[in-house]
């Protein structure tokens, strides 16, 4: 199985949907991590530059840890534009070398406005992904197919009411660790808004856990959109 998740920071897919990924990852299924922002302005210390390289070399920590391949398309924050088509040329690229059976993004409405931006690119490209004429790096391969979209949980679950969940009680511990690997994140959060992120996490992981009956999970809602549906259950 093919497991294309694609967020818009380097860590936004470990909180949303990383103890899902590290399931499907155990399960034996190729996972890959997209990240379309770089993440350069998301410290009040250090420079966008420096803070750039810093964080794709967090996001492969993080993605080593469950062996995912990670994918970074290198946007500045702030600068994410769905109507760009050079990004949505590269998500095709993406989409069309991974084929992915499923895909995992963020909803189509969430805190910030580049979030709901991937979102909405990302639908575009799912789709355009399976026109033979639509032009990207990658040809699109005669089988490819709009795969099913699955939304991740918005940051802390405000306004988001999920209608399927994954039981990641058996991988909280690596969603944690996961996480944590995005230490210039951790660290500048607690030492500067006394904000123990790694406990938010946990937190909204039990609380996901707690509506569905097991000590953690993550939640999720399916795109109701033509061709996207299907009877399989694609979540693990």
């Amino acid at each position: 199985m093919n497991v294309l998740a694609i967020a818009c920071h380097p860590d936004d897919l470990e909180i949303g949907c990383g103890g899902t990924l590290a399931k499907y990852a155990a399960l034996g299924a190729a996972v890959t991590m997209v990240h379309v922002a770089n993440g350069d302005k998301g410290h009040k210390v250090i420079e966008p530059a420096e803070l750039r390289l810093l964080r794709a070399q967090e996001a492969q920590a993080s993605g080593a840890l469950i062996g995912a391949t990670v994918v970074s398309l290198d946007v500045p924050d702030l600068k994410v534009k769905s109507d760009e088509d050079e990004l949505v040329r590269k998500l095709v690229a993406v989409i069309r070398r991974t084929k992915p059976d499923v895909i995992i993004t963020h909803p189509p409405e969430d805190y910030m406005k580049d979030h709901m931006e991937v979102s909405k690119a990302v639908f575009d490209a799912s789709f355009s992904a399976t026109v033979p004429h639509y032009e990207a790096d990658e040809p699109a391969p005669p089988d490819i197919k709009a795969a099913p979209i699955y939304y991740m949980d918005t940051l802390a679950g405000v306004g988001f009411l999920p209608t399927e969940y994954v039981d990641i009680s058996d991988q909280i511990e690596t969603k944690i660790r996961m996480n944590a690997a995005h230490e210039s994140q951790i660290k500048w959060l607690y030492e500067h808004d006394g904000i123990d992120f790694l406990d938010f996490v946990r937190t909204v992981s039990k609380f996901r856990g707690l509506q569905c009956g097991v000590a953690y999970a993550e939640g999720f809602v399916q795109c109701r959109s033509w061709p996207r549906l299907t009877t399989a259950r694609l979540l693990p």
